[in-house]
């Protein structure tokens, strides 16, 4: 390990991993009753919660700010979504709609706000050095969070989406046989930090093992999956049967 590196971790300029207070504790020889609690310390301290009402107490779009952050500083963004379509690739109809219903206990949303980010945030999109790869279930993609008329429009456009040559968007249909279970939404950028999604806040994690597991997770997963002109077109067979549900 570098001493510019030792430096930045003693000054508090970044955070150490798990992996770099291993092998700090290692080279000082420290005994391992005292290691132990200190690895405790830097496995608590790699992650990160934050609730959803913690946002909206600032506005709900500025979490929109910071994804939109990650994604520029991102050469590579997975996105596994077993329940709904990520907001990098919804439409402002589809987001209004997403976000017209607050339950009792949620805190109440500014719209406008909210759209504006969000469509702000897809313009990341555009940049072809940057490589999307979104993995959806086709529960995900039949999800009917909005009318037939804006489902049928929110799927064409991720068939169109899906088009474009730096992204890459994967269906599991319900017909693969897969052994293991899509428990939560999350979000893999590069090869240093994840962000799990939950109902009432999203845990951040950046330990290194965590961050492998979910990179071998993401990949099993995208194995059973229909990709490339067979995810365009089976996308393009789900807005049909919306558009045919209109009338």
């Amino acid at each position: 390990m570098s001493q510019s590196k030792i430096s930045r971790i003693e000054t508090g300029k970044i955070l150490p991993s798990v992996v770099d207070v291993e092998r700090i504790l290692k080279a000082l020889q420290v005994p391992p009753a005292v290691a132990g609690d200190l690895l405790e310390l830097a496995r608590a301290a790699n992650i990160e919660y934050e609730s959803w009402r913690a946002y909206a107490s600032i506005g709900t779009w500025r979490r929109q700010l910071e994804l939109k952050a990650l994604v520029e500083s991102s050469d590579v963004s997975r996105h596994f979504l077993p329940a709904i379509p990520t907001g990098l690739l919804q439409i402002p109809d589809y987001i209004r709609e997403l976000f017209a219903h607050v339950m009792p206990s949620e805190p109440a949303h500014d719209l406008k706000m909210i759209v504006r980010a969000r469509l702000d945030r897809q313009k990341g999109l555009e940049d072809e050095s940057k490589k999307f790869i979104f993995l959806m279930t086709e529960q995900a993609v039949r999800w009917r969070a909005a009318t037939p008329d804006v489902m049928y429009q929110q799927i064409v456009h991720m068939a169109r989406m899906s088009l474009r040559p730096n992204i890459d968007l994967a269906v599991i249909p319900l017909s693969s046989q897969v052994g293991d279970a899509p428990l939560n939404i999350f979000t893999i950028y590069d090869d240093r930090l994840v962000i799990a999604e939950l109902f009432s806040g999203a845990v951040s994690l950046r330990e290194p093992q965590d961050v492998a597991y979910h990179l071998e997770l993401f990949e099993f997963f995208l194995g059973h999956a229909l990709r490339g002109d067979d995810a365009t077109a089976f996308l393009r067979t789900v807005a049909d049967e919306f558009m045919q549900s209109r009338d």
